[in-house]
């Protein structure tokens, strides 16, 4: 872990500090979990910067890592892009968990409707940005990556792309929940719904085949052929959870 860790900070010091800002205050979420009773959707209003916090970690430290492997690449215009949209983000969803109000889907007032709007936007940005870093692996050639790794990061970077984008289903539904109501009883943490269509599953799910693909190909598929069969079968995955949720099942039951 160390050497990740040093690594990562001679490859991209901006986003390394940024991911570590990240980390710690998905710590101090999770603590505040445990010492607060503010909910929003029956669920410690916490938990939501809680998850953000740790996902942006997860994206930043992957993207940083990434974008390492591609010469000439002046990463400036990039960290700047994704330090502040996503930073924007989890300020103002921390914003609102601190007064127990709703960040996503709250449109109640002009300037409540015009904040879940600039959250959208900067998602798109940031996803974008992941877009083109997708397309630079697509384009070049890594003489020095064993091409099964090559192409884990190109079918995790796209994969994230079209499942990032997929929150548009909930945006526009203005809903987390399909077939019932938000804030009905779901798994720990994650509170995904155990009675309903949930579209946060895919969302999920298909994110983190940034991390989930590269790391399966380099440790355990160690195969060009058996990488893209994976990758496949995981989009899949994400593809049938999307589909359980849009027609309003639980994918756990």
């Amino acid at each position: 872990m160390m050497y990740f860790l040093e690594t990562l900070k001679y490859r991209n010091e901006s986003l390394f500090y940024f991911g570590l800002l990240c980390f710690i205050l998905a710590i101090i979420f999770l603590i505040l979990t445990r010492f607060t009773t503010t909910q929003v959707y029956n669920v410690n209003a916490w938990y939501k910067s809680f998850k953000f916090a740790a996902s942006t970690v997860l994206f930043v430290w992957t993207m940083a890592w990434f974008i390492g492997y591609l010469i000439d690449f002046n990463a400036t215009v990039f960290n700047w892009i994704i330090i502040i949209t996503l930073g924007f983000e989890i300020i103002y969803i921390t914003w609102q968990a601190s007064r127990g109000s709703l960040s996503h889907f709250n449109v109640s007032t002009s300037f409540y409707a015009f904040m879940y709007s600039m959250m959208a936007l900067a998602a798109t940005i940031a996803t974008l940005a992941a877009a083109y870093i997708g397309i630079l692996f697509l384009i070049n050639n890594f003489p020095d990556l064993p091409p099964y790794y090559v192409w884990s990061i190109r079918l995790g970077i796209f994969i994230f792309v079209v499942f990032a984008f997929e929150g548009f289903v909930m945006g526009s539904r203005m809903s987390h929940t399909i077939g019932g109501p938000d804030g009905e009883a779901g798994i720990p943490i994650l509170n995904w719904s155990k009675k309903f269509g949930d579209p946060r599953i895919a969302h999920f799910i298909g994110m983190h085949a940034l991390q989930v693909l590269p790391v399966l190909s380099y440790y355990l598929l160690r195969n060009t052929q058996l990488t893209i069969i994976v990758g496949i079968l995981y989009f899949l995955l994400a593809v049938f959870t999307l589909m359980q949720a849009l027609r309003g099942k639980s994918v756990f039951g």
